[in-house]
């Protein structure tokens, strides 16, 4: 299989797709975006859902979502990734599938927000989506619509990094999920047959 230029992570019994992708670190985010607003409003083709973000157990994460939030990145992108039991996977790619240019990556939290009582991947949950490097992350996130413990970070692996999750909508994430999927774009399969669009993404104060 071909080498794809998207962001990924672990599927069960499959191949993995991975991106390439530069690694620094971000800096362009500060503490005083992720303390002002904790929650952030989708609007989508399948409706709205609200998430809400965890600034003390993964800071640099939810200060890089943010201002991608801030930035308006998410607006007019496409869940391009959904597989029902799994995960909705989005925040890469525009509905003509084109590739959208991120900041820096951001350093992996995965570890550190679990110490800090941080939630793992089970259901709802929002995690940043990232290549085989750990510290890879920039603009693509999923949502755990089943417990997924094979992603959560042990000592042995990096795993990926749990920030906030669902706390309104969760029904039309999961109208998301079972959406018809196939072939689309860059992708062999698991992409929407109809695009799922992300209208909006914005902070909630």
């Amino acid at each position: 299989m071909a080498i794809s230029p998207f962001r990924t992570l672990p599927m069960p019994r499959r191949a993995l797709l991975a991106a390439g992708a530069t690694a620094c670190l971000l800096s362009l985010a500060g503490p005083a975006l992720a303390q002002a607003a904790s929650k952030v409003k989708f609007v989508t083709s399948e409706g709205d859902f609200v998430v809400e973000v965890y600034p003390d157990k993964a800071p640099k994460t939810v200060e890089n979502f943010l201002q991608y939030v801030k930035d308006k990145h998410y607006d007019g992108t496409i869940f391009h990734r959904v597989i029902n039991n799994f995960m909705v996977q989005g925040g890469g790619f525009d509905a003509s599938y084109a590739q959208k240019p991120t900041r820096a990556p951001v350093l992996h939290e995965g570890r550190e927000a679990l110490a800090k009582g941080g939630d793992k991947n089970v259901v709802g949950t929002l995690a940043m989506a990232r290549t085989s490097d750990p510290n890879s992350a920039s603009s693509q996130f999923f949502i755990n619509v089943k417990d997924n413990d094979f992603l959560n970070p042990t000592a042995q692996s990096h795993g990926y990094t749990v920030f906030g999750k669902v706390v309104g909508g969760m029904d039309v994430v999961n109208k998301i999920k079972s959406v018809p999927t196939g072939a689309a774009g860059p992708f062999r399969s698991d992409a929407p047959q109809t695009p799922v669009l992300i209208k909006s993404a914005s902070l909630v104060n």
